[in-house]
């Protein structure tokens, strides 16, 4: 009987103390959208607190996504002194909003378990340098982190470290980040691509209007350590990814003029690969040892499966869809707004609209095209998977469960009742939504974990 008390305490203890899942930047582990390890929710109603763990209310206006460092969610927010102008859905207008008032930036810290909002601090207060798109906001990069520092990115408004008890450690003035409209520079449509911790080293891709860069800084005291030109490259919103392969490691850009890989160490273009359509929105990411490029505005809407360790010109020949280092590609189908996903030995993209196409990861050969719950809507956000399910979050405030797998079975479509522009993150069996107004954790059961 001892011997037994003894092995259920130690099982208990092991569980009590097991490691928190993370999810340190965009779209997580490396902006895979994928995250294992305990049961995730299937359906949950927000309106009637069905599975909704808990719902803190965030100020102002962000589409940045929540990261997860242990029992601590980060998310970023820009708060304005008058009444943001927005407009949410599918439309073209390109104007810029016409009246952008001072905003007070922020970097919050909850609880994962309760909700609770652990620290708030103020990074910048002023007017905004760059006016917005009515469907953008002043806080559109998503944090990252390490575990020892959290780094937000405002744009022009500067980048920030933060200890994890929201000590700020340093701040970097990264200069103007005029992103918009690239036929017209009066249409500014604000900054949003997310920084990347690699090393010792916060990674940030300034795709805008003059003087495009890529540029690595120490995350120590936020010195610039290296700053490589993007010559001719236009107006960009998708984030770098770091792949490390066997032989190096390699950031992966999307560019509008070209995707392109670097030495992150020095930051040496290593290779490029075109043609791109004219606005990149996407995020890079690997997976089954092969890097997933996609754009999705005009001329074309290509995707790209790249095998690593190229150099030089990787620009196929007309009519040709593979090479050396190219495992496939197509010119059709790349989304405008959401990254795709590979979950299993499935790449799945989802387009502004809300059609669901499912590829073999490999070769590229179409396996499936469904409209979401047959009604599809407007999504920018990006899917996420685990525990078998793909989650598909739209502006109109639902989250669609996908079952993954070789045949479309829609799940369930879940009601949250708010718009939702940002990507979830998933942590220890919560789905962690972030909504215009608020941050939900949406799970089933008890706690997966306990930290």
């Amino acid at each position: 009987m001892k011997r037994l008390t003894l092995s259920i305490a130690l099982l208990l203890f092991m569980f009590s103390t097991a490691p928190a899942q993370n999810w340190p930047q965009f779209r997580g582990p490396g902006a895979t959208g994928v995250a294992e390890g305990a049961t995730q929710p299937v359906k949950w109603d927000a309106s009637s607190q069905t599975n909704v763990r808990w719902k803190t209310p965030i100020p102002g206006l962000s589409h940045a996504s929540p990261v997860v460092w242990g029992n601590k969610i980060f998310v970023m927010t820009a708060v304005s002194s008058g009444t943001d102008e927005k407009k949410f859905g599918l439309y073209g207008d390109v104007k810029p909003v016409k009246d952008d008032p001072k905003h007070t930036y922020k970097v919050y810290a909850l609880d994962k378990n309760s909700g609770k909002i652990l620290w708030e601090r103020i990074a910048f207060d002023g007017i905004p340098k760059i006016k917005r798109h009515p469907k953008s906001s002043h806080a559109a990069s998503t944090p990252v982190t390490d575990g020892k520092y959290v780094i937000a990115l405002f744009g022009s408004e500067g980048l920030f470290a933060y200890d994890l008890n929201g000590k700020q450690l340093w701040k970097q003035d990264v200069g103007v980040l005029d992103a918009g409209w690239f036929y017209d520079v009066d249409y500014q449509w604000e900054y949003a691509s997310s920084p990347i911790i690699y090393k010792n080293m916060v990674i940030i891709q300034a795709d805008i209007q003059k003087d495009s860069f890529i540029a690595a800084y120490d995350i120590k005291n936020g010195k610039l350590l290296w700053k490589t030109p993007r010559e001719g490259e236009l107006p960009g919103w998708g984030s770098p990814t770091v792949y490390e392969g066997k032989t190096r490691a390699e950031i992966v850009t999307a560019g509008a003029k070209a995707i392109r890989g670097y030495d992150p160490l020095t930051g040496k273009e290593l290779w490029k690969l075109g043609p791109m359509a004219e606005i990149a929105t996407p995020t890079p990411f690997a997976a089954h040892d092969l890097i997933f490029v996609t754009s999705g505005y005009r001329p074309i809407q290509p995707i790209y499966a790249i095998k690593p360790g190229a150099s030089g010109d990787l620009t196929l020949k007309e009519k040709q869809t593979s090479s050396d280092f190219i495992a496939w590609s197509k010119d059709r189908g790349g989304p405008y707004m959401p990254t795709p996903i590979v979950y299993g030995d499935i790449f799945y993209t989802c387009s502004n609209n809300g059609v669901l196409t499912a590829y073999n990861a490999k070769t590229g050969e179409r396996i499936y095209q469904e409209r979401l719950g047959g009604t599809g809507g407007a999504f920018t956000a990006s899917p996420v998977a685990s525990d078998g399910k793909i989650y598909l979050s739209s502006e109109d405030g639902d989250v669609f469960v996908v079952k993954a797998g070789e045949k479309y079975e829609l799940l369930s479509k879940n009601p949250v009742g708010e718009v939702i522009m940002a990507t979830p993150a998933i942590s220890d069996g919560l789905l962690i939504v972030r909504t215009v107004s608020h941050l939900f954790a949406f799970g089933e059961g008890p706690v997966s974990r306990k930290q």
